[in-house]
């Protein structure tokens, strides 16, 4: 890739907007794949939760869990809590325990592929090297200004 500024020109550039035109991208690239299967990113992160809890979760398992990610929010979660529950996705107990279905499961599984294949597309090009520095910088930057991160 030729990139269009000489290296130290690039290093006087701002990280808020390169970070937030890499997020842009990347993040509107999965949720434009995801929305062609019927799915939105807040959903396919509870299947996700789903998939690899064998009990379930509870919906306040999830909310607390999901709502922090990428600021989503509480009510935004239960709303697409609600919306696997009526795709059939999961089943909901009494105490408000979801568990995938069988059709949750296939659906998963599908998505989990796809998401592998958008991962692959997005890291094209891109040595686990370069990627794991990239990561240690964009923590360094956020440790520097007092902020927290964190991805399970």
């Amino acid at each position: 890739m030729q990139f269009s500024h000489p290296d130290a020109e690039l290093a006087g550039q701002p990280i808020g907007y390169w970070s937030w035109a890499a997020h842009k991208a990347a993040v509107g690239h999965i949720r434009e794949a995801l929305a062609e299967r019927g799915v939105s990113q807040p959903q396919w992160w509870v299947l996700a939760q789903l998939a690899g809890s064998e009990g379930g979760r509870t919906r306040e398992e999830l909310a607390d869990l999901l709502s922090p990610y990428l600021d989503v929010g509480r009510p935004l979660m239960e709303a697409e809590m609600d919306g696997v529950v009526a795709a059939g996705w999961a089943d909901q107990d009494g105490a408000e325990r979801l568990r995938l279905t069988p059709e949750g499961a296939a659906f998963h599984a599908e998505l989990a592929a796809l998401q592998s294949s958008l991962r692959a597309r997005i890291h094209t090009g891109i040595p686990d090297e370069e990627y794991v520095r990239t990561l240690k910088v964009l923590q360094r930057m956020i440790h520097n200004v007092g902020g927290r991160y964190r991805h399970h």
